[in-house]
């Protein structure tokens, strides 16, 4: 590590810590070793960032997700240095695929007001805050809203090992139940008046003494109006879900935490979107 650091411009260390703030912020389940491994061999592979630095961060982390995005399915790598046998303990491509893609539209953000916070999208808290304008400050002011939004990484340390994945039941009377992500993928997005029940869809190798813990964000003009933001970080009631509706528009997020001995060990993110109903939505069942 040390002389692979030395020679790609102390580029290495820093692509790990990189990586480590986007597993902890998108839940996926790599150890450090297998992370150290892939940000060696990622720039093992390439010359093109022997000699950058800093200014080039953004196209090197980019690039470094294409990277996992594209690897062959295998079930183990060869460690730097010692080759010991790295076990891969789930599939990583599809979230990496997902932060390329978060990756170039943050570049393509790059100098725009949005900037930061598309790359905190990526990295999450690990990344600065963007810095609010005083038009910004203003619209705040003029909604009167009370910012009660937690932050998991404020409350307890996060080193993610574990696979977790949420999904959720969206139900309606007369209509048939649905999946949330399969309604997405159809519609991409819901209609007020729904019921949602949200449950751990997938969550195999936790430890035995885990705890659940749930986040409901709203978000969007409707939410600071009402003065709804939420977000409070809560303790699951022992029956691994959480149950909502849908009440109004905004894009709105659902979070599930899984907590063994104060560390957040595993996490997923459910995204959803709700907006008003309109003419073209007659024929929407749920």
């Amino acid at each position: 590590m040390r002389e692979a650091n030395e020679r790609k411009n102390l580029n290495l260390r820093r692509l790990c810590k990189m990586a480590r703030a986007w597993k902890n912020k998108h839940g996926v389940a790599m150890g450090g070793l297998l992370i150290d491994t892939l940000a060696y061999n990622f720039l093992e592979s390439t010359d093109e960032y022997d000699t950058k630095s800093f200014h080039y961060y953004d196209y090197m982390c980019r690039d470094f997700f294409k990277f996992l995005a594209d690897q062959p399915k295998q079930s183990e790598y060869a460690a730097l240095g010692s080759r010991q046998r790295v076990r891969v303990k789930k599939r990583f491509e599809r979230k990496a695929k997902k932060a390329y893609d978060l990756c170039v539209k943050a570049i393509d953000a790059s100098g725009q007001k949005n900037e930061r916070q598309k790359w905190r999208d990526v990295f999450g808290n690990a990344y600065p805050a963007p810095v609010r304008s005083a038009a910004g400050e203003a619209a705040a002011f003029a909604h009167v809203f009370k910012n009660t939004e937690q932050f998991v990484e404020e409350r307890f340390p996060v080193d993610i090992r574990y696979h977790l994945r949420i999904n959720c039941e969206v139900t309606q009377d007369g209509f048939r139940p649905g999946m949330l992500r399969d309604l997405l993928e159809r519609h991409g997005v819901l209609l007020p008046k729904k019921s949602l029940r949200f449950f751990i869809a997938d969550a195999t190798d936790l430890p035995d003494d885990a705890e659940v813990f749930w986040k409901v964000l709203n978000r969007g003009e409707e939410a600071e109006r009402r003065d709804m933001i939420r977000g409070q970080i809560v303790r699951d009631e022992g029956r691994g879900e959480r149950r909502e509706t849908t009440n109004f528009r905004g894009d709105h997020l659902v979070e599930c935490y899984a907590v063994s001995r104060g560390v957040v060990v595993a996490r997923d993110t459910v995204r959803v979107p709700i907006r008003v109903r309109d003419a073209e939505d007659e024929d929407y069942a749920a």
